[in-house]
């Protein structure tokens, strides 16, 4: 039964989220702060992950492929389907689960047991638009970018270690990179960015907006909100995964 609470509970908060501003330039304030801190601070920890998840594949990709008869820019391939199908879109999504979920989540949580949430709801503000709205807004905007980003410096990051580790030149790299693409592996992986970003900023903030108790149950909130994410993006993962390919 606390199972279906819990459903009940998360789809009334999106529900509330979904009423009129009662005023815009304080919402559009809060959205362009919540794209700052999600999408800036964010940014760093993206880079280095993608940069050498792409120098990684291709060292291992190399260490695989022993056949003689494979061409090398083939190494190419696998590292640009890899990094965009799975690598760029879930592994920073799971990055961005403990990094923005565990922020959201201990955020709503400090306002929700100092009283602040309340104080905004006896002034008339509904909490859940003005708090979570421009969250999730605002997550759906830069994690997509932030994919993106990852992307392009996975791929570039694969080409490095290619050329450092006279694995395979720049030129057969940049050859392969060009055979046999299919766009709709980018559209995909957007689509997977877009699903995870609501996953992350929507479950941080439910189990954030409804910490009951001090310090210590914040705590315990970012640790469920972080796991709990993780787990519906692999799930996502896979759904997604059987259905759209």
């Amino acid at each position: 039964m606390n199972f279906f609470h819990y459903i009940g509970q998360y789809l009334l908060m999106v529900k509330g989220m979904f009423s009129r501003p009662e005023n815009s330039k304080m919402y559009w304030k809060e959205f362009m702060r919540q794209c700052s801190d999600i999408g800036i601070g964010s940014l760093g920890i993206v880079t280095i992950i993608s940069v050498f998840i792409g120098a990684v594949s291709t060292i291992q990709t190399a260490y695989q492929l022993v056949s003689p008869l494979i061409p090398r820019s083939t190494i190419a391939q696998i590292v640009r389907d890899t990094v965009i199908l799975e690598f760029a879109p879930t592994l920073v999504c799971i990055v961005l689960a403990g990094v923005v979920g565990s922020k959201i989540a201990s955020e709503l949580g400090n306002m929700r047991v100092s009283e602040q949430i309340d104080a905004l709801e006896i002034m008339g503000i509904n909490s859940k638009a003005y708090l979570i709205r421009p969250k999730i807004v605002a997550a759906l905007v830069v994690i997509p970018l932030l994919v993106v980003i990852a992307m392009v410096l996975g791929i570039r990051g694969g080409r490095y270690a290619g050329g450092m580790a006279n694995i395979i030149s720049d030129y057969a790299y940049d050859k392969g990179l060009l055979q046999n693409f299919v766009p709709y592996n980018v559209i995909f992986a957007l689509i997977k960015s877009y699903v995870f970003a609501f996953i992350i900023a929507s479950i941080s903030a439910y189990f954030g907006y409804f910490v009951k108790g001090g310090a210590l149950e914040i705590g315990k909130a970012s640790t469920k909100a972080v796991v709990i994410s993780c787990i519906l993006i692999l799930f996502g993962d896979y759904v997604l995964s059987a259905l759209l390919l």
